[in-house]
C-alpha cells in the first residue's frame, strides 16, 4: 500500500514538473508576447502591424523562407535518397555532417557565408565580375536559411525510407514497372509524409532565423530587411509594443504550421 501511494506520488510529481517546465519555457512567453502587443491597446497595435517596413520586412522573410524550403525539398530529399540507399567511402561522415547546422551557433554559419561569398572572396569576386552580388542581398538571406534547415528534410526522409518494405519495389518491377513509374507510385508516397514534415519545419525555422540572416543580409529597410531583424530593431528603438506585434504574426505562422505538421502526422499514423 506504501509503495502504491509512494509510485503515485512520485507520478504525479513528474507529471506537474514537466508541466511545470512546459509553462515556464513555452507558455508565458507566448503569452508574454500577446500581452506585451496589446498592452497599449487595439490602435497601437495595429500601427505597428499595418506600417509599410514591417510588412515588406514579414512579405520578404515569407518570399525567401519559401524559396530556401523548395530548394531544401529537392536537395534534401536527394541526399536522404543517397545516404540511405547507397554505400561509398565517407558516407557515414557526410551523414555526422548533416547535423552540423544543429551543433554549430547559427552566427558562426552567418560568418562562413560571409567569408566564402564576400566581397573579398574568390566567388564574391567572381559574381561581382558577371555583374551581380551575392552577400548583402537576398541571395546571402536564403543561402543562411539553408544552411540553419539543412538538416529537416533529409532526417524527415531517411527514418521512412529505412522502413520501407523493398519487396514493394520489387513486385512493381517483377510487374514490369519502370524506375520511373516504380518511383512516382511506389517510393515517392511513402516518403511524401517526412517530406512535407521536414519542408514546414524547416520553413518555419527560417521565418525565425536571425543569427545566420543579420551577418550577410545588409539589413536594408524595405531590400533585405528581415521580420526577425525588424524585431531587434524595434527593441532597440525602445519600441517593444511594435516588436511584439510582429512577433505575433510569426508566432501565428508557426502555431499554422505546427497544427499542419500535426494533422500530416495524425493522418500517418491512423489516429
Amino acid at each position: 500500500m506504501n509503495y502504491m501511494l509512494r509510485s503515485r506520488w512520485w507520478s504525479f510529481g513528474f507529471r506537474s514538473a514537466i508541466m511545470l517546465y512546459f509553462i515556464i519555457l513555452i507558455v508565458l512567453p507566448i503569452l508574454g508576447v500577446y500581452t506585451q502587443s496589446f498592452s497599449l491597446g487595439w490602435a497601437p497595435f495595429w500601427e505597428s502591424v499595418s506600417d509599410p517596413l514591417a510588412w515588406k520586412a514579414v512579405l520578404l522573410t515569407i518570399r525567401l523562407a519559401l524559396i530556401a524550403t523548395v530548394i531544401n525539398v529537392l536537395i534534401g530529399t536527394m541526399i536522404g535518397w543517397v545516404l540511405i540507399r547507397y554505400r561509398f567511402f565517407g558516407r557515414r561522415i557526410l551523414n555526422s555532417l548533416v547535423d552540423l547546422p544543429f551543433a554549430l551557433p547559427t552566427a558562426v554559419g552567418g560568418l562562413m557565408i560571409l567569408l566564402l561569398l564576400g566581397p573579398g572572396s574568390f566567388v564574391g569576386d567572381a559574381a561581382q565580375r558577371l555583374g551581380f552580388e551575392i552577400v548583402f542581398h537576398e541571395p546571402a538571406i536564403v543561402i543562411a536559411m539553408l544552411f540553419v534547415t539543412f538538416p529537416f528534410v533529409i532526417r524527415a526522409v531517411q527514418p521512412l525510407l529505412e522502413e520501407m518494405d523493398k519487396a514493394e519495389e520489387e513486385a512493381a518491377y517483377t510487374l514490369g514497372a519502370s524506375k520511373a513509374k516504380t518511383f512516382l507510385r511506389v517510393i515517392f508516397p511513402t516518403m511524401l509524409p517526412g517530406i512535407l514534415s521536414g519542408a514546414m519545419l524547416a520553413f518555419s525555422r527560417g521565418l525565425a532565423e536571425f543569427g545566420a540572416v543579420v551577418l550577410v543580409a545588409g539589413n536594408i529597410p524595405g531590400k533585405t530587411l528581415i521580420a526577425s531583424v525588424y524585431i531587434f530593431g524595434e527593441v532597440e528603438s525602445d519600441n517593444p509594443q511594435g516588436a511584439a506585434a510582429v512577433s505575433i504574426i510569426l508566432l501565428t505562422l508557426s502555431f499554422l504550421i505546427l497544427w499542419l505538421l500535426n494533422v500530416i502526422q495524425s493522418r500517418r499514423s491512423g489516429v
